[in-house]
């Protein structure tokens, strides 16, 4: 006889929940964790919708089931952040769009939802982290400048580069002070 548990779910199909849960973890970019207490279902919905439009999928999942799936994918250190309520929000595409949805609506809503951590492209982003890479511009605005460059000679080109390398160092700059450290290669002198 298969033992059941309060809510009507046996262990097999927990299992069976957590393997999915991995499986879907492991085939996308990225992946944010976020307290979303305090959104009404009004703004639930409305937050839903527009991480749809960003090609992203806002999951709340029982936070053991969370933490079992995330120990299969080498970041057991997420299931410390399992607290309380817990969504994920996960990128289909792009990695960087969720986490610019999520700021934009946080700053329209009370910081709701906060951001705890991310997992982008197999890298673990602190919540601060996350929310300097929803800074970044979108990669069409990127490569869009890179284009037009193209048409403006190599001098274009090398410019457009210029400027996105220095943009990366100020970005690697930020997050290196916010965590208190310097960056890389930054003498203490």
């Amino acid at each position: 006889m298969e033992m059941t548990t309060a809510t009507g779910v046996n262990r097999q199909q927990k299992a069976e929940r957590v393997t999915a849960l991995a499986e879907r973890l492991r085939d996308v970019p990225a992946v944010y964790l976020a307290d979303f207490t305090g959104l009404n279902v009004q703004r639930m919905t409305e937050l839903r919708r527009r991480l749809r439009e960003a090609q992203a999928e806002f999951m709340v999942v029982k936070n053991t089931l969370a933490r079992r799936a995330f120990q299969g994918l080498d970041f057991p250190e997420l299931g410390d952040l399992l607290t309380g309520p817990t969504a994920l929000i996960l990128s289909v595409r792009d990695p960087v769009a969720p986490a610019r949805v999520i700021r934009e609506f946080a700053e329209a809503n009370e910081k709701r939802p906060a951001v705890r951590a991310g997992v982008v492209e197999g890298r673990l982003l602190t919540g601060e982290e996350v929310k300097v890479l929803a800074l970044l511009p979108p990669k069409e605005q990127i490569f869009g400048a890179i284009a037009g460059s193209l048409t403006a000679g190599v001098g274009g080109i090398a410019g457009a580069l210029g400027a996105l390398v220095r943009d990366l160092a100020l970005l690697i700059e930020e997050v290196a002070r916010r965590r208190g450290g310097q960056p890389a290669g930054a003498s203490g002198h």
